[in-house]
Formats: structure tokens, sequence, C-alpha cells
């Protein structure tokens, strides 16, 4: 009986180990199998060559930074996901991240350790970081460096895994509109604009800027007032014509509607309330078809008459004094041409008054006394006519000088002294030089 259950337990013992080896052999790669004698090289060897066996895959499966996106300037946490999608475990991996140009770490440092990484296993490690103000808006890229080492059929490799992430920044919206500008006066049926003024102060750009008004009581040509794109520290002013369609309070909101630096949609609004003006009356009169609108109030006939008398009294008054003016001013040059001639004329009938003088005188001293005396009368008499001019002066008698010694009669004495001042003057210039009269004719 014993000897019975032995030989059965025997039995089941080699039928467990055969299925145990025909498992091993169907499960055994045949990647890793080598035949003794074959020599791959074809150096003849009797030694198996190694054969290569699956390497690991490193990779990032997920990354967050906070939100949608990174304002500039801001501080933010990025969080990524490794993980080993190879069938070989690593061991001695080195993590560093690069920020790039947009980024900067915000603290500690960019390169982490860690010791080991299964197949299939993942982690996950935070970065602080600060997206520098200077940054471009749009996604700006950060990368993520991964160097380790795995067993390699039995031998030690290393290797290193470079990925590439982006992190979107955004500028902070500075777009700035001032309030409208209303007209001075808004009538009805005219043709009005609302203006308003803009800067970008924003370092990014500003695109598809665009304007319109919303309200009724109004109509306009142009519906939407299409601006365009603003680059950073542009500035300009929107314009939007509309056309009031009736007196009255006219309640209406301006909107402008932009994409800002990370193509995100936004408008500012603005409430307008105007006051509408009915058009002034049109006149019936027409000129060449088309209504005249009257400049003003009509100005009544006898305005236009009186104005009319004003002025021609005022020419009149002006004409007459330009000519009394005129009339003086030819007096004056008349009466002084007169002076001048009348003053020249007294002047020449001295010197001619003179010359006679001079010329009796010198007669006398040739001819006889009573020739002298009876010269004498006459040459008072060719002084006759300057007389007038020199009354006042002083007369001096002399007596003549007779080359015979004698002197002038008496006669002819007081015929001299009856003459005129000139032609005294004349016998004192004809006496003779070094003579003088004797006491005696004195």
């Amino acid at each position: 009986m014993s000897a019975a259950v032995v030989a059965i337990l025997t039995t089941l013992a080699f039928l467990a180990a055969t299925v145990f080896a025909v498992l091993a052999l169907a499960f055994t790669p045949a990647s890793a199998l080598a035949v003794e004698g074959d020599d791959p090289s074809g150096t003849g060897g009797s030694a198996a060559a190694p054969i290569a066996g699956p390497v690991p895959n490193i990779i990032v499966t997920n990354f967050t930074y906070g939100g949608d996106s990174v304002a500039a300037g801001s501080k933010f946490d990025l969080a990524f996901t490794f993980q080993n999608k190879g069938q070989v475990a690593v061991t001695n991996m080195v993590v560093t991240v690069d920020s790039g140009e947009s980024f900067a770490i915000a603290g500690g440092t960019n390169t982490f350790y860690v010791d080991a990484l299964w197949a299939g296993y993942s982690l996950t490690q935070t970065v602080p970081m600060q997206a520098l103000s200077s940054a471009k808006s749009g996604a700006q890229p950060i990368g993520l460096s991964f160097k380790y080492e795995y067993l390699d059929s039995g031998a030690r490799s290393s290797t290193q895994s470079d990925v590439k992430i982006s992190v979107p920044i955004s500028q902070p919206d500075r777009f700035e509109v001032s309030n409208p500008v209303l007209p001075d006066q808004a009538v009805s049926g005219q043709e009005t604009t609302i203006t308003m003024e803009y800067v970008n102060k924003g370092k990014g750009d500003i695109a598809n800027v665009e304007a319109t008004m919303e309200g009724d009581g109004f109509d306009a040509t142009m519906k939407n007032q299409y601006v365009g794109n603003v680059a950073s520290g542009a500035t300009g002013s929107i314009g939007y014509a509309f056309t009031p369609a009736a007196a009255g309070e006219l309640n209406a909101t301006m909107k402008v509607t932009y994409e800002d630096s990370d193509g995100q949609s936004k408008t500012k609004e603005f409430p307008v309330k105007l006051t509408v003006e009915d058009a002034p009356v049109m006149d019936d009169t027409a000129v060449d078809g088309m209504a005249v609108e009257p400049a003003g109030p009509a100005v009544p006939v006898w305005a236009w008459i009186v104005g009319a008398v004003v002025l021609m009294v005022l020419i009149v008054v002006i004409v007459v004094l330009v000519r009394r003016r005129r009339k003086k001013k030819m007096k004056s040059a008349i009466d002084d041409e007169w002076d001048d001639w009348a003053e020249g004329s007294a002047k020449g009938d001295a010197a001619a008054a003179d010359g006679a003088g001079t010329q009796s005188a010198a007669d006398a001293a040739a001819q006889s006394p009573a020739t002298t005396a009876a010269a004498v009368p006459a040459s008072a008499a060719l002084t006759s006519s300057s007389r007038d001019t020199a009354d006042t002066a002083p007369t001096a008698v002399l007596q003549p000088f007779v080359s015979d010694g004698t002197s002038a009669s008496a006669a002819q004495l007081g015929t001299a002294q009856s003459g005129t001042a000139q032609s005294g003057t004349a016998q004192l210039g004809n006496a003779q030089p070094g003579t003088a009269p004797s006491k005696a004719d004195q």
C-alpha cells in the first residue's frame, strides 16, 4: 500500500516537473536565447554575443501653471508630471528645468534628483517660477531635461531625454479709451460726430478695434466704425458720425470692442446723453432752385435812407475840409514867393542907386563947382525910389572935394543936404581916400 502511494507521488512529481519545463520554454523570449556553436560575427568563436534588450522612455504626461495664462511680471508654480513608458527601470535620474528668455526661477534650484523610477511609474515635480515683465505675449517655451541610467542586458547604460513645454504669457490690458466728447449743438436732420481718444499703454498689441453706437432716435451711414490694430504705445481718436432723427433728448451707448494680447475679446461701454434741437425754419425764397436761409432780422428801409444821408454828409464835409486845407497851403506858398520877390527887388534898387550915386560923385570931382552943384539934385532924384527903405538912417553931408582947391558953395551944400541918405552914402563912398575936409568947409 505504501509502495503504491510512493509510486503515485513520484509520477505526479515527474509530471509537474515536465509541465514546468514546458512552460518555461514557452515563455522564454527567442531573442534572449543563443545556440551553442553559432557565431553571429562569423569569426568562428565559440562565445555567445549579447543581444540588446529593451530601453526606458521618459515623457511628460501633464503640466499646469495655475490658469489659462500667466500675466507678465507675476509669479506662478510650474507643476509637471513625467512617466517611464519603457520596460526597464531607470536610476540616478537628474531633472533640469530651462526657464528660457521669458521666465526665471523664483526660488530654489532648477535641478532635481530622482533615485529610481520603475517601468510604468510616474512622478510630479513643482518649480516656483516668474514670468518676466519684458516678456512677449503669447506662448513661450520652457525646456525640461531628463538624464538617467538603466541596465541593458546586464550592462549599465546612460541616456538623456529632452522635452519642450509652452506656457502662455499675457501682458496686462492697458488699452484706455477716454469719455466721448459730445458736439456743442445737435440739430435734428443734421449730421454730427462724437469723438473719443484712445491710447495703448500696454506692451502687447491690440487688434480689431471697432466702435458702435447703440440706441434709438438716430441714423448712421456706417453702423460700425472700424479702427483696426493698435500697436503698443500708439494713440489715436475714434469719430462716430450719426444724424439725429427728431428733436428732444437722445440716449445711446457707445461701445468699443477689441481683442487683447491674449486674443480675448473685450468691450468698453460709455453712455451718451444728448439734447437735440429743432431744425431752423427755412425761408420760402430760393436762389437757383435751392432754399436760402435768412441771415438775420430784416433792416427797415428808413434805416438804409438815414445811413445813405449820413454817408453823403460825411463825404461833403471831408471834401470841404480838404479844399480849405489846399487853399491855405497855396496862399501860404504865394505869400512866401511874393515876399521873396519884394525883398529881391528892394535889394536890386538899392544896388542901382548906389551905382548912380558913385557915378555922380565921380563926375562932380571932374567938373566945375557949378556943374557939381547941378549934379547933386540929379543924383538925389535917381535915388528917390529907395528913400522909403532908408528914411530912418542918419544923413551925413560932406563937402565934395574940388580939384582947384575951392570949396562948394552954400547953395550946393544945401542941395546936398536935401538929398536922401543913399546920396550922402554915395558921396562918402566917392570921397578920395586920404583927403579930409578942412575946418572951414565943415
